[in-house]
């Protein structure tokens, strides 16, 4: 991976087969409230930009097609399709000219890459053991991955509820309580058909990395959240 800023805006960068995956710092600011300095710094309109309602499942939205941009919508469609916002906690994208994107301050964004596509998926503890990693590589036909930043084993304890999610993966993911939640991608996604020679992980853990990242668990709840996007590349139809 490597480090890009345009316009004050700084992010982690990947390049995947046909495809580019961004993970933001909270030099965006919340992209919850507002996505639409990143979209801006990355040459997208907001509602190029597909999102959801994210619950800590494994559910996916496929996009086929390109979505309308921000300036054909007048406000009262905007205030629709707020409310229209499906649930769920990852996107697959079939055509190039949009982003799919997952809001994250600890869980981990995963994009992932096939013949079939590209996927971001947000992937707390929930997620992972409800098999979303698994959903995702089935819906492009993965053969790459890259895990951006996400709470680290340095800072992640957990309860037994949580480890006992993860005992059929084998030893060397928790010390104790703490929890490596990245390396817990890494296993799921070797049984989803993902060598591990091709998965690329940021290696940075965001309760530490104050300056950079927001954080869930050091902020007790009380933070914003940067984004793991992904798109292909190419034009759009």
């Amino acid at each position: 991976m490597r480090w890009v800023e345009r316009d004050g805006v700084r992010w982690l960068e990947a390049d995947l087969p046909g495809a580019t995956a961004v993970f933001s710092t909270r030099s965006a600011g919340s992209v919850k409230e507002s996505h639409a300095p990143l979209a801006a710094a990355l040459g997208f309109f907001p509602d190029q930009v597909a999102i959801a309602r994210q619950v800590h499942g494994a559910d996916l939205i496929t996009h086929q097609l390109l979505l309308r941009c921000s300036f054909s919508l007048n406000n009262k469609e905007k205030a629709q399709r707020k409310l229209e916002t499906p649930e769920a906690d990852g996107h697959v994208l079939r055509a190039p000219g949009i982003a799919g994107m997952v809001f994250v301050a600890d869980c981990l964004p995963i994009s992932l890459a096939g013949p079939d596509g590209v996927a971001i998926l947000h992937c707390g503890w929930r997620g992972l053991a409800a098999g979303i990693v698994a959903r995702g590589a089935e819906a492009v036909d993965a053969t790459h991955a890259a895990i951006g930043p996400g709470i680290g084993p340095c800072c992640y304890e957990v309860g037994d509820e949580v480890l006992d999610a993860f005992a059929g993966l084998g030893d060397g993911i928790t010390a104790g309580h703490m929890l490596d939640l990245p390396e817990v991608a890494r296993r799921l996604l070797d049984q989803a058909g993902v060598e591990h020679e091709q998965v690329e992980s940021a290696g940075l853990c965001t309760s530490c990395e104050e300056e950079l990242f927001f954080s869930h668990r050091r902020d007790a709840g009380r933070t914003g959240r940067q984004a793991g996007l992904v798109w292909l590349e190419g034009e759009a139809a």
